[in-house]
């Protein structure tokens, strides 16, 4: 874990706690992953179980998850993972409070630059825009069912296409939303931290 394991609160009313991801949340973070994806293009990302980064936050509504910041930290550059509220917090800032605990945490460790991939969601653009990030590229996720791979690829060795998660260059969108019924834009978002 990076950083000191502080406990913070968030916005007035019911504050969420801030702390470091516990082993004991898991079901709970799961939960509050899953139901914050649901009403964005991200609806099937599932977890079975949570995956490892270098910077875990939960913020905690009682014992239950409210929110979550994953960042995986290979060197100056960072990458956040996963950050979702749970539906019924949305809205209150906990995400930007989130946020506020990890920039700096992830400074002290000389993380230069924090980035983000983002898909046409609206409120996470938002989010991310209100929150000094800025879009540096983008590339096209296809996701191809078994009827349209088969116009694309060919298996091998026995298997049978039954989907895919393909990118494609920004520059055939129009083409790939001609070819495909389930195509998003993924935005790199990314914000400069303080040197």
């Amino acid at each position: 874990m990076l950083g000191a394991s502080g406990r913070s609160r968030g916005t007035p009313g019911r504050p969420p706690e801030i702390r470091n991801y516990e082993p004991a949340d898991e079901a709970s973070w799961l939960r509050c992953r899953v139901l914050g994806f649901l009403a964005t293009n991200y609806f099937d990302d599932v977890w079975q179980a949570k995956r490892r980064t270098d910077l875990e936050l939960v913020a905690l509504d009682g014992d239950e998850v409210a929110g979550i910041l994953d960042v995986s930290v290979p060197g100056s550059e960072a990458t956040i993972d996963t950050v979702v509220v749970h539906p019924g917090r949305q809205g209150e800032g906990i995400a930007t409070a989130l946020l506020v605990e990890a920039v700096p945490r992830l400074e002290r460790c000389g993380v230069r630059t924090l980035d983000a991939w983002a898909r046409e969601d609206e409120p996470a653009l938002n989010w991310f825009a209100r929150n000094g990030f800025a879009e540096s590229e983008s590339c096209l996720h296809v996701h191809a069912s078994a009827d349209e791979l088969g116009t694309v690829l060919t298996a091998r060795h026995g298997l049978v296409p039954a989907g895919a998660l393909l990118h494609a260059r920004i520059e055939r969108e129009a083409e790939m939303r001609q070819r495909f019924e389930r195509v998003h834009v993924c935005r790199r978002m990314v914000r400069e931290l303080r040197p």
